[in-house]
């Protein structure tokens, strides 16, 4: 890959530290921050690993909208979906800017020194791998959910911790008022004390594939690199129908509609409850899988959760909503982003005092990525929290897989007289791939 100059945040201070010393160089009157211009020394680098339609959508768009953020390279094993990240960019920047490159190669984007984060859009199951590459080289990382396993999620918080990385947890729930407002009458007892939890998800798989012989195996496209597709997930013959938004049906790559949609609504659930650092301690969980075919995660499914401090969590397949209920009352919402209701309308319209639990209300998992980065504080949905949110799902999974009621230890992460269960906690990974 062939870096092309720009004048980014590191570059920026090397500039201005040959000036000090009378070598002479030109800085452009908006590269001091004048204009409204944001200048490079206050500006964070950013590489785009993965360019798929959440990717380019909602991540790359958002930070191009971002002054104080610039696109300086862009990753993705299908270069066709490169393409069109890279026509964005340039319908922000201007369409004579140099300054992004591309590559097919994510540790490329991992080796430029001149690169301050990287956002990761990528399948589930390179979610970690990339981002444990990243923190080490010194990046800091804002990486799509979920986790893979449970396993990958505590390397990966530990690592953060380690590092002193800046970690994004990539979802917008707690940027949205309504999830924000439930959690916080939820915590402050205007439903007197909770004991029940009940999420819905959406059931069976949303499949974008054109037809059946999207399912056959066939030759790789032009200008995809399959293999680094798979990279740790075990060899499988190439088809359409396993790439792309498709993965999140297959168990080697993702965990289905439960992970899918699991980490937004019960991130929510796990704020509500104040267990955002731990989990449950009971799961017993039945779906419904299919019986052949390329995609193999539940169709359907019904999960009870109970926690150590007595809250019961239902978590089932139909529809999309989520509600607390307690001894006072309750609070929720149907839909995705539906709005608040509740028992009572002294409960929908109770104020929230100042000296009350007061949650924080993200302003854009993106921007406050940004924000975090530059203050080293820790983001909204930092990597133990996205890590915990996870293991409850991975947990469900791991329950309707071996049909029974399992007991859990959230402590140290690990079934309690259950090796079986265990050993269901990592994933093998494809040589040469390693965490």
């Amino acid at each position: 890959m062939k870096h092309k100059p720009s004048l980014s945040r590191r570059g920026f201070m090397k500039k201005s530290a040959a000036a000090a010393i009378g070598a002479p160089a030109i800085i452009p009157a908006s590269a001091l921050g004048r204009g409204g211009a944001v200048a490079p020394s206050n500006r964070i680098t950013l590489g785009f690993i993965g360019t798929g339609s959440h990717g380019v959508g909602v991540n790359l768009k958002t930070f191009l909208r971002l002054p104080d953020a610039q696109a300086v390279a862009l990753c993705d094993v299908d270069a066709s979906r490169m393409t069109g990240a890279l026509n964005a960019v340039l319908q922000t920047y201007g369409r004579n800017f140099k300054g992004c490159d591309t590559t097919g190669d994510w540790r490329e984007i991992i080796e430029r020194k001149d690169i301050d984060a990287v956002m990761i859009s990528t399948p589930d199951h390179w979610h970690v791998p990339i981002s444990l590459a990243a923190i080490r080289a010194g990046k800091d990382v804002c990486c799509e959910k979920p986790t893979l396993s449970i396993q990958e999620g505590r390397v990966l918080a530990d690592s953060v911790q380690r590092y002193g990385a800046v970690f994004q947890t990539s979802t917008e729930d707690r940027s949205v008022a309504v999830y924000h407002r439930m959690a916080e009458l939820v915590r402050n007892g205007r439903i007197g004390k909770l004991h029940t939890i009940r999420v819905k998800l959406w059931s069976g798989h949303s499949k974008r594939a054109a037809g059946p012989r999207a399912f056959e195996p066939q030759a790789v496209p032009k200008g995809f690199d399959y293999d680094m597709w798979l990279g740790p997930a075990p060899e499988a013959p190439y088809c359409p129908a396993r790439c792309h938004f498709n993965f999140r049906w297959i168990y080697d790559y993702s965990g289905g509609m439960l992970t899918d949609w699991g980490a937004h609504l019960l991130d929510t659930a796990q704020w509500g409850n104040d267990t955002e650092r731990t989990g449950p301690v009971e799961i017993d969980g039945k779906g419904v899988f299919p019986t052949d075919g390329l995609y193999d995660t539940a169709t359907e499914y019904n999960i009870d959760y109970k926690y150590a401090n007595g809250v019961r969590m239902n978590v089932q397949s139909g529809g999309c909503g989520i509600r607390f209920e307690g001894t006072g009352g309750w609070v929720g919402n149907e839909g995705w982003r539906g709005g608040l209701q509740a028992s009572s309308v002294e409960i929908a319209n109770s104020v929230i005092g100042p000296n009350e639990v007061r949650l924080f209300l993200g302003p854009g998992e993106q921007r406050n990525f940004i924000d975090c980065v530059k203050t080293r504080s820790e983001p909204y949905f930092p990597a133990e929290i996205g890590h915990r949110c996870s293991s409850v799902m991975h947990l469900g999974n791991i329950s309707m897989l071996l049909g029974r009621k399992l007991r859990w230890d959230p402590g140290n992460e690990e079934f309690i007289n259950d090796e079986q269960a265990n050993r269901m906690r990592s994933r093998a990974m494809r040589e040469p791939w390693t965490l």
